[in-house]
């Protein structure tokens, strides 16, 4: 057997941060939502916005590591199809990461509503305070956050796939208690 071609421990650290926050902020968001206006409905949302500010922050070294260290080759036998829809779920995976928090980012300086990171540090709004601009891009923040969504549960379900039908090793190499295998003759 070869050896496993295996992401960086960076690479691998990034990943599982950023699925951790992506999923517990969609789950926050979905919940929040539907609050009666109350403090834990405010406690909610400056979590959910502290979390998307989190992912904005995560996703720029990401994307940095990324493109200074190119992630492990696919294997051989993979169809061509599959890689080049590969490279289309990550590409829509970064893009999405930047879109969701800073169109929500946008709707909060909208709506009036700033964002102290971790009621520490206040982030500018880098859109003027309007209403009617708040409401026009709500709709966008929610749209692409369940397009994230999408987008994540198909790539659960194309490694998934992998491991249990492939065998390809295409999981294992992202994650972290997996060791390189061992070369055998």
């Amino acid at each position: 057997m070869q050896e496993e071609n295996r992401y960086t421990t960076t690479a691998i650290v990034f990943h599982w941060l950023l699925a951790l926050l992506i999923i517990g902020s969609f789950g926050v968001g979905l919940y929040m939502v539907d609050l009666p206006l109350s403090p834990q409905r405010l406690k909610l949302y400056n979590w959910h916005k502290w979390a998307g500010v989190t992912i904005l922050t995560l996703s720029v070294f990401r994307l940095l590591w990324r493109l200074t260290h190119p992630p492990p080759a696919l294997p051989s036998t993979m169809p061509l199809w599959q890689i080049r829809a590969s490279h289309l779920a990550h590409l829509s995976l970064y893009v999405l990461f930047f879109a969701v928090p800073l169109i929500g980012w946008a709707y909060s300086s909208a709506a009036g509503f700033p964002i102290v990171w971790f009621g520490v540090l206040p982030l500018p709004d880098w859109v003027p305070k309007d209403r009617e601009l708040a409401e026009a891009i709500k709709p966008f923040h929610e749209i692409s956050a369940w397009l994230l969504a999408v987008v994540v549960l198909i790539h659960i379900a194309a490694a998934l796939k992998h491991h249990f039908i492939n065998h390809d090793g295409v999981l294992t190499r992202m994650l972290p208690l997996f060791s390189k295998k061992k070369t055998t003759p």
